[in-house]
């Protein structure tokens, strides 16, 4: 244990400090800080008046450095190596310990992974204090144990629900190894599932699924954690869980409900009187005793990472309490990304799927317009954004009830480019990409999406060319011209700040931006997949991987084939277009996770990115080779390169800003992580350089 700082003054020239407890008078606390070379424990006395509430858990307040700052009280031990008289701790603010042993350890594996600190981790993990709620909780005696009545009740439940895995009502009996992972969770067992539903709509939808796994954990007599990427997805799986489960097991934890609401759901689960924990990411660190499942819906989806330091993603940190507490994992999506299928190819998990009858009369028909059959029936399918074949689609579509449209870019001309040379337009303040918000075309002001600079004036620096034209077509504008092709029809559009939770089974066309599509009652009758090209042609590994994730998601959201459902995909015949039309998910995972083996890419390698002014960038990864290469690891390493940026520069990020790419296997990332962390640490501390970012894992960097 590293010994606490001396607070302003020599132990000698201490005053007489207050009288410390008899029992475990040294409390070790972890000060709230970011600072890298802060992110250990520091030794302080538990004055005798504080004995009883200074419990390991609990928010502090200390003195450090001549300043007071918060921290948690991490544990408490006989006696300190520090060597100096501790200073006391000045106050505990609440006796509520919100860090739980279990949670605790969680976060310490979370930080070590990422080569983060503990208390950037603890920051995501333990939710704002509302002093009011915990006034409440502490009144009813947190610690009570619960009624006999409520006990026997509870009981009850327990066996009620747990005969829901016995007797299937055919959602996980139509899955290959479904029933028997339900049985195993229901009797006590830990097994490891990646599960990919066949329907995002109606009692059969991925919701009920999820529902019934954790109600087969609640059966067994222990809790779950459930996350999810947004709002949407956890209003509808808390409605599946109230038709299986009290409502009062049920805790909901997500920023977007107010911390209120959030806290008040936390403390019920740190009582126990809740033993079901669903929500955002960071709902992954959720208290919840006796854990039995964790699980996790469309992991592939970058809702899941955290935005700020470490940028840990909800399904490793998932994967990292299964391990820790010995809990069952679920990983579940229509699409399979390539790291759960890492995990089947390990064994680690066991792969839940359906057959192919049950698929073929699941799933709705796909068509490519780019096909053969398709381009001889419509030569310029190829060049149409709306092909004939997605026309009569919508037209007969509309027939029967409401259809998907899904475009790549909200908006209404989200990019411009010169008429004449064909090169982007941007702002002659910031660089930023020219746009057109409003209905009126090209003839409205354009003005940049990053600064909001207009240019009236705008003219080419390549060719001196002044007319502009529409680069892309973005939602506002494509609803607008499938309003002309079909008048009379419902034009309803789901994008931005507007996004729909769910439409009517009304004859309406609902045009949406990817990741923004509304459930309709009773499925869509057809979907439109428009830009498909536009999609795949993202500079970024995973553009082909999102790509196919985005198109399952839509294309679940449609009736099977038998009641008419088709899909039209407008996209040019690859690997992921041929995924979609045999419904293979599996496959398409199988075959990016052999390529990036070969190339030795994420996630078949972990990465580590330091970006930061050029000088920093080099200090640190020349310091961190130097260590590992003493104890025989040499890294492959990539830069560094000038960063492109892809949005507006941020106060710690410039456009002379470089990156370096680390590479590493997962057999060497314990040691390269320690050292990655250290280092950090230790630059931090001689402030030898400016400051840089260090990110581990991160999915947009290649």
């Amino acid at each position: 244990m590293q010994p606490s700082l001396l607070q302003g003054f020599p132990a000698t020239a201490r005053p007489a400090g207050p009288q410390l407890a008899r029992h475990l008078p040294v409390a070790r606390v972890l000060v709230e800080s970011s600072l890298p070379h802060l992110d250990r424990l520091f030794d302080y006395g538990v004055p005798d008046t504080l004995d009883h509430a200074a419990r390991p858990g609990v928010r502090v307040k200390v003195k450090f450095n001549g300043q007071d700052l918060s921290g948690f009280l991490m544990e408490r031990v006989a006696a300190s190596d520090a060597g100096h008289t501790l200073v006391p701790l000045a106050k505990v603010v609440s006796p509520v310990s919100v860090l739980t042993p279990a949670v605790r350890e969680l976060v310490a594996s979370v930080a070590a992974r990422y080569a983060g600190t503990v208390s950037d981790v603890l920051r995501v993990a333990v939710p704002p204090r509302v002093a009011k709620l915990e006034k409440e909780f502490v009144a009813e005696g947190p610690d009570a144990p619960a009624a006999p009545e409520q006990a026997e009740q509870r009981d009850a439940t327990q066996v009620q629900t747990g005969a829901a895995p016995a007797n299937l009502p055919g959602a996980w009996a139509a899955y290959h190894n479904g029933q028997a992972f339900l049985h195993h969770l229901a009797g006590g067992g830990s097994p490891r599932a990646v599960l990919n539903p066949l329907q995002g709509y109606g009692p059969a939808g991925w919701p009920r699924l999820l529902a019934e796994a954790v109600a087969a954990a609640y059966a067994s007599g222990r809790g779950a954690v459930v996350v999810v990427p947004d709002y949407r997805d956890l209003d509808r799986l808390e409605e599946a869980l109230h038709g299986l489960l009290p409502e009062d097991a049920v805790a909901r934890l997500a920023a977007d409900d107010g911390p209120t609401p959030r806290y008040r759901n936390f403390l019920r689960l740190l009582a126990g009187t809740a033993r079901v924990a669903i929500g955002t990411r960071s709902a992954a660190f959720a208290p919840v005793r006796d854990l039995g499942l964790v699980a996790c819906w469309d992991d592939g989806d970058d809702l899941h990472i955290e935005q700020r330091a470490p940028y840990a993603h909800a399904r490793e940190v998932l994967l990292l309490r299964a391990e820790q507490e010995d809990a069952a994992c679920l990983l579940a999506g229509h699409p399979r990304s390539t790291e759960a299928q890492r995990l089947v190819e390990a064994g680690w998990a066991r792969a839940v799927e359906a057959g192919r009858p049950d698929v073929r009369r699941t799933v709705p028909r796909i068509v490519n317009t780019a096909d053969s059959f398709e381009q001889e029936r419509d030569p310029l399918a190829r060049i149409a954004r709306l092909p004939g074949a997605a026309w009569r689609a919508a037209k007969e579509g509309l027939e029967r009830g409401p259809v998907l449209v899904q475009v790549a870019r909200a908006g209404y001309a989200p990019s411009l480019a010169c008429e004449m040379c064909r090169e982007p337009a941007r702002c002659g303040s910031c660089q930023g990409p020219l746009a057109v918000a409003g209905a009126s075309g090209t003839s409205a002001m354009p003005q940049c999406r990053w600064c909001s600079t207009p240019a009236p004036d705008w003219h080419c620096v390549h060719c001196g060319g002044r007319r502009l034209r529409k680069g892309a077509t973005g939602v506002i504008r494509t609803a607008e011209e499938l309003g002309r092709a079909f008048p009379g029809k419902t034009v309803v559009t789901s994008s931005g700040d507007q996004v729909k939770a769910v439409v009517g089974p009304g004859k309406a066309l609902v045009v949406a931006t990817v990741g923004a599509e509304p459930v309709a009652d009773g499925g869509y009758a057809a979907a439109l997949l428009l830009d498909g090209d536009s999609l795949l042609r993202r500079e970024t590994l995973r553009a082909g991987e999102d790509t196919v994730r985005r198109w399952f998601n839509a294309a679940a959201l449609v009736r099977p084939a038998a009641d008419g459902g088709l899909v039209v995909v407008t996209a040019a015949d690859t690997a992921a277009v041929g995924a979609l039309l045999r419904w293979d998910p599996a496959g398409y995972a199988e075959r990016e996770l052999s390529l990036r083996m070969e190339l030795q890419l994420p996630p078949a390698v972990r990465i580590a990115s330091v970006t930061g002014p050029r000088a920093a960038v080099e200090h640190y990864t020349g310091a961190v080779a130097a260590e590992l290469a003493s104890g025989g690891i040499i890294l492959r390493a990539a830069g560094p390169a000038p960063v492109v940026l892809s949005g507006p520069p941020s106060p710690g990020r410039s456009a002379e800003d470089v990156r370096t790419l680390l590479f590493f296997p997962y057999g060497q990332a314990p040691a390269v992580t320690r050292v990655l962390r250290v280092t950090r640490a230790a630059v931090a501390a001689k402030r030898s350089s400016e400051p840089f970012q260090l990110r581990l894992d991160g999915i947009d960097v290649l």
